[in-house]
């Protein structure tokens, strides 16, 4: 084994010099046991942080670097343990985040205009790093599955922050059923009639793109001339993906309806699983007599949970429009906590339009209707919740147990990393190009090699 280790040893080593001398292959980076890290997979997670509107920062290049060290060796142990992820956990995860690459990138067009490639392409290109840390991640979790926290090494904890025990805002926990305006078949007469009207001019030969520019109410594609650009069947509307994926290129659909209003599309082209498609789509636009029905019904709901004919958590799960919090007691979640789920809300996070209502509320207390605008533009009654509030203050074991012991417990778990890389790194065999040596953030990745004395 001693023998192995040293040719592979030796073998990338001559790599290291090979690309360095300026060869024509990639530059390699770093070479962490057998796993070779090469310089374009680090620019190309840098040109991806240029890409999201970051400023240039040659200091960030190290942290990636130091990341992708850290997943490989990560990787290299999931090895020795026969860690390994399905490869249909690694193609929902390419999933999402080529479609929040897409929206990012405001349609498939432009991102492929930028990576100068195709999406599949890119997808496939991408394949390999995503399992590697599918697989990294798999191997953490491991390490840290049974760490956990006692009460006394909590208490240890919070003792050992001294002075920089955090301070915390008013917090809060509130409830909302949400109401969405509903419109008559007769309500919807008109938008309907308007977008089969621009059907009808396309089909007698009215160029598409130029009434998608002028009509559609779908502020990303409009301009575009209601291009979508490639798509795949998990991005889309269920009805929208149906049509797309039924008809054939240069094929117009019926009217249709989504959650988003009424669409024609017209499908451009077709590869393999995704498709290429514009449309158009026309809004229904919220009535003052649909408001004047929602308040009555807003009201209804509020005459029963003030005579407790039912609890707010059984009226949020009957009423409610409102998909994430419907289900969850009609509690709001705490978006800057999304791994937790925690429903406590710093109020300095809350929207304007919640905070003006809940902040002459008394715990326990239920709003009558109001009328808001949500951040897509529509308009919806609403009925709140105060739950409990708790005033600005010093973290305490007797108020804050649950987010301390949470504290308690990353740190602990920070710690056993940083054991177990410390281990690893000890016995690994590490070369990182000079390039990156001046890196402070890689200097514990560097330490001087040991001469074998055997």
């Amino acid at each position: 084994m001693k023998k192995i280790y040293l040719i592979t040893i030796a073998l990338v080593g001559f790599m290291l010099h090979a690309f360095g001398q300026g060869n024509t292959l990639d530059k390699v980076a770093a070479v962490v046991g057998n796993n070779i890290i090469l310089a374009s997979e680090i620019n190309q997670q840098y040109s991806q942080y240029l890409y999201q509107g970051h400023p240039a920062d040659s200091e960030v290049k190290c942290k990636i670097l130091q990341n992708v060290l850290t997943q490989k060796l990560l990787k290299q142990q999931a090895e020795i343990d026969s860690i390994a992820v399905e490869d249909g956990q690694v193609d929902d995860e390419l999933g999402k985040r080529m479609r929040s690459m897409v929206q990012r990138a405001g349609g498939q067009e432009r991102l492929e205009q930028f990576l100068n490639k195709s999406l599949l392409q890119y997808k496939d290109e991408q394949r390999p790093e995503v399992k590697d840390e599918l697989i990294a991640q798999k191997m953490q979790a491991k390490i840290t599955e049974n760490v956990s926290v006692t009460p006394l090494e909590v208490e240890k904890y919070y003792k050992s922050l001294g002075d920089s025990v955090p301070k915390f805002n008013t917090e809060v926990e509130v409830g909302e059923i949400v109401l969405d305006p509903k419109l008559t078949k007769a309500e919807k007469q008109q938008f309907k009639d308007k977008i089969e009207g621009l059907r009808k001019r396309i089909v007698a030969g009215a160029d598409f793109s130029v009434l998608a520019k002028t009509y559609s109410e779908d502020p990303g594609s409009a301009p575009d001339g209601g291009d979508l650009g490639f798509f795949d069947r998990t991005m889309m509307a269920k009805e929208f993906t149906a049509w797309a994926f039924k008809l054939k290129a240069g094929d117009i659909s019926p009217v249709f309806e989504t959650d988003f209003g009424y669409h024609i599309l017209q499908v451009i082209e077709r590869r393999g699983e995704q498709v290429h498609a514009r449309h158009i789509l026309i809004v229904p636009v919220t009535t003052p007599s649909s408001l004047a029905r929602l308040k009555l019904s807003a009201d209804s709901i509020y005459n029963k949970l003030e005579k407790k004919e039912m609890t707010f958590a059984t009226a949020a799960n009957v009423y409610s429009d409102d998909k994430q919090s419907k289900f969850n007691g009609g509690m709001m979640l705490n978006a800057e906590d999304v791994r937790t789920r925690t429903t406590i809300i710093p109020v300095d996070k809350l929207d304007p339009a919640t905070f003006l209502v809940i902040d002459t509320m008394k715990v326990g207390e239920i709003s009558k209707p109001t009328l808001y605008t949500s951040a897509d533009g529509k308009e919806h009654y609403r009925v709140l919740y105060l739950k409990s509030k708790v005033a600005p203050h010093k973290a305490n074991l007797a108020q804050d147990y649950p987010k301390i012991r949470d504290a308690a417990q990353q740190d602990k778990i920070n710690k056993t990393l940083s054991e177990w890389f410390e281990s690893r790194r000890e016995k690994t065999y590490i070369k990182i190009d000079p390039e990156y040596l001046t890196c402070s953030e890689l200097k514990i990745w560097t330490k001087p090699e040991k001469e074998d004395t055997k």
